[in-house]
């Protein structure tokens, strides 16, 4: 028998502690940790599941981004391999849980390798796990990483003039996005455009990038020569690393290489701003993008399956 129950503050952050695997222990509980002091999740939402002789057998923890108060994601989930019924009640109390505070959707992301802070071995049986309690895999992804060089970042490509949010506004960076969401290779964004159009997708796009930390004038786009948009670079920073976040090349204007040009451009940005460590991911389907990140300097460190329950 499996009962689910919000973590007792004895319990936080560890949850699960395994044993003989102090690396693994440790990333987790710094990670908990973090989440908690950044508002990212609250102790009620962290649930974990103890079996009839009450040993904690699995854990799940509710995820939003600072200053929301309804949960978007779930993180930390564990269960045994061969419990799928503790599997199935943690994801249905998250869920429950979820619903109560508003959410419309619940997402989780699965990485292979396995590393820290999650440590999701056997990513297989997680998505077996996960599609046996009404998740659908709404993305392949590929995740990239860049450890900032102390030397001198690639230059800027000459041919493109930028100007910021800050002098232009919202609404060229909407109207570009639009134009590029019409054609997309994301698979997530194409459902949003079929949902909702591509000028609503692009709002919503804009909209939630918007949430993370940034400055306007960090968000640019890219001119041409000839006077058009080329390009568009929205860098910014999540609650654990800075991100690329969104960066497109206008149709007009693929094939010219600019897709590298505007990962160089967020990176310098960002690099600007004091990061280290710069990340971005892509959909599996988005060669080109890809490419562009590798032509950057980035390296593809993991892959990610991104998952949602409709509550």
């Amino acid at each position: 028998m499996t009962f689910v129950r919000p973590a007792r503050p004895d319990e936080l952050p560890a949850l699960i502690e395994h044993p003989g695997d102090p690396e693994r222990n440790a990333a987790t509980r710094a990670y908990l940790t973090q989440l908690l002091d950044s508002a990212c999740t609250r102790p009620e939402w962290c649930l974990v599941a103890e079996d009839g002789d009450g040993r904690l057998t699995g854990s799940v923890v509710l995820w939003t981004i600072p200053g929301h108060e309804v949960p978007l994601a779930l993180v930390l989930f564990e269960a045994p391999e061969d419990a799928p019924e503790t599997a199935a009640a943690l994801l249905d109390a998250a869920a429950a849980k979820a619903g109560e505070l508003g959410a419309k959707e619940l997402e989780h992301v699965v990485d292979s390798p396995a590393q820290a802070p999650q440590f999701q071995r056997n990513p297989e049986r997680r998505g077996e796990l996960l599609r046996a309690s009404g998740f659908a895999a709404i993305r392949d992804g590929r995740r990239f990483s860049l450890q900032v060089p102390a030397g001198a970042l690639p230059a800027d490509d000459p041919r493109l003039t930028f100007r910021s949010l800050a002098e232009l506004g919202p609404e060229p960076f909407v109207a570009v996005l639009a134009e590029l969401l019409a054609d997309t290779a994301d698979a997530r964004l194409a459902a949003d455009v079929q949902e909702h159009g591509a000028r609503r997708a692009a709002e919503l796009l804009f909209e939630e990038t918007a949430e993370l930390k940034h400055e306007p004038a960090w968000w640019e786009l890219g001119y041409d020569a000839d006077g058009t948009v080329a390009v568009i670079s929205l860098p910014a920073e999540n609650p654990s690393v800075p991100v690329i976040g969104f960066v497109g090349v206008a149709p007009a204007h693929r094939g010219k290489g600019y897709a590298t040009s505007v990962v160089i451009r967020g990176t310098r940005v960002l690099a600007a701003a004091g990061a280290t460590e710069i990340r971005g991911d892509c959909d599996a389907a988005n060669v080109a993008m890809a490419k562009a990140f590798e032509r950057a300097g980035y390296v593809n460190f993991a892959d990610r399956l991104e998952f949602a329950r409709a509550l």
